[in-house]
């Protein structure tokens, strides 16, 4: 009976283990997305990057960037928060220095850029590496004949931290009749929350961060417990979502030790996006 009680309690304690450590694991995930669309006529391959806050992912980020090249992206779009106002620029810097010269690469910044005090010089960076700053502008990318729009948007902050005047709203509305060219339109913008306001636009897919998946999940119950700028329980944690025929996508982003608390059942993650043409996905 003594014996049968130390397995009983040997199997509760391995399982109590079990579960921690599922819950605290912060390995690198790659998390896929399939978007069909009659305006896309040759397969695209999109790789979004959110939120890494300069976080650590091995020696010169070889990590994350292997995992990138694994991808096989056309393009990498960088979707705010990649630098910290606390951690230095280091580790972005080396994980800059691993994708830029080998992907079409386009930037917007996030909140924590704005936060640092230090934007111009994070902005300077960014363009060292010949990567693309959006604000409230736009890009026509061609890949292998098929044209995409490719939008962005500074973080609402730009307002509160810097002496411009053109705020996040007065750039959705400058990017108004991109779409008019009837090419497929991304729009790269940090906060989810904006959905109402991106989906007043024609834009076909909005990708998304700022969530970090919620901190706090409980996977296929509960999605996300607290988000910044949406509260308890936040509607736009991580994950897919829809407006009419807008489709956004938030990652749960890449932020590890930058973080306050600790991650639980929210893992980092690298979000690919495939556009594929509708035909090819009836098939």
């Amino acid at each position: 009976m003594i014996q049968r009680k130390k397995v009983i309690f040997a199997a509760i304690l391995l399982g109590i283990l079990l579960v921690l450590l599922a819950a605290l694991d912060t390995r690198l995930k790659v998390r896929a997305y399939t978007v069909c669309s009659d305006k896309i006529s040759v397969p695209i391959r999109v790789v979004l990057v959110t939120d890494l806050h300069s976080c650590k992912y091995g020696e010169e980020q070889r990590e994350l960037i292997e995992s990138i090249n694994r991808q096989k992206p056309d393009i990498i779009l960088l979707g705010g928060d990649i630098c910290d106002d606390k951690i230095s620029n280091d580790n972005t810097e080396a994980f800059l220095a691993g994708i830029a010269d080998r992907y079409p690469c386009y930037y917007v910044t996030g909140n924590h850029e704005y936060w640092s005090h230090q934007v111009d010089d994070i902005l300077d960076l960014f363009l060292s590496y010949g990567v693309t700053v959006l604000s409230g502008t736009n890009d026509v990318v061609e890949i292998r004949g098929q044209s995409v729009n490719i939008c962005g948007i500074s973080d609402p902050d730009i307002v509160r931290y810097t002496d411009s005047t053109v705020g996040a709203e007065e750039q959705l509305q400058a990017l108004e009749h991109v779409p008019d060219n009837g090419y497929y339109t991304i729009l790269l913008a940090h906060r989810p929350e904006w959905i109402d306001s991106y989906a007043e636009y024609d834009f076909d897919l909005v990708l998304s961060g700022h969530a970090h998946g919620g901190q706090w999940r409980l996977p296929g119950v509960i999605n996300g417990i607290f988000a910044p700028d949406q509260g308890i329980f936040p509607k736009y944690a991580g994950g897919r979502y829809a407006r009419g025929d807008m489709a956004m996508i938030v990652s749960r982003g890449l932020a590890r030790e930058s973080t306050p608390v600790p991650r639980i059942f929210n893992r980092p993650e690298l979000v690919v996006v495939d556009l594929e043409p509708i035909s090819k996905n009836a098939k």
